[in-house]
């Protein structure tokens, strides 16, 4: 699946993707309807350097959340 196009669906798959390596346990916070499509390139920026990294510390995981609090709407 390509990732590359700024749409609702491949939002949904980059923010739940995200919320699963980042062990995200309360979901209500990584709803992908909270978050604001015109800012796609960046959340999928986010999602790119976590697939990257793979594993990630417990400060970057929560440096990774607050990013993404930025773009909720």
């Amino acid at each position: 699946m390509s990732l590359q196009e700024a749409n609702q669906e491949n939002l949904e798959v980059i923010i739940n993707d995200m919320a699963e390596k980042l062990q995200v346990v309360n979901r209500s916070l990584m709803d992908p309807e909270d978050y604001d499509l015109n800012k796609y390139e960046e959340i999928k920026s986010l999602h790119d350097i976590i697939e990257m990294k793979g594993s990630l510390s417990v400060s970057e995981i929560q440096v990774f959340v607050q990013e993404l609090g930025q773009y909720r709407k």
